[in-house]
């Protein structure tokens, strides 16, 4: 039985952060400046520009996850609501890619060590 906090789609857990090499250097705070950067947690996704807190994850058929998130964009006001799509890589299993509701490509990541 899983308990209600645990967020696991078809074998995507996020109990631990994933990002790309920068996500995962600043996954405790901000370490190092990076224009580009990816980290993604059981609740938030990370870029440069932006920071997003999931409201709602839905667990897809093909093993995917849906998040619908509030994002707040680096100089803007306010929080604009958003969904991205969490799937395997079909490079490697490890490796998680996120991509925005257009389908457009946000980054891979892996699992922070």
């Amino acid at each position: 039985m899983l308990s209600a906090g645990q967020t696991l789609a078809a074998g995507i857990d996020l109990s631990k952060p994933y990002g790309d090499k920068y996500g995962c250097i600043n996954r405790n705070g901000q370490q190092v400046a990076a224009d580009k950067m990816l980290l993604l947690t059981d609740k938030e996704l990370i870029t440069a520009a932006s920071a997003c807190t999931f409201s709602d994850k839905q667990a897809q058929a093909d093993g995917s996850l849906v998040v619908t998130a509030k994002c707040e964009a680096e100089g803007e006001e306010g929080q604009a609501p958003t969904k991205f799509a969490i799937k395997r890589s079909a490079k490697n299993a490890k490796k998680l890619v996120v991509a925005d509701e257009d389908g457009n490509l946000m980054g891979e990541v892996a699992r922070c060590k």
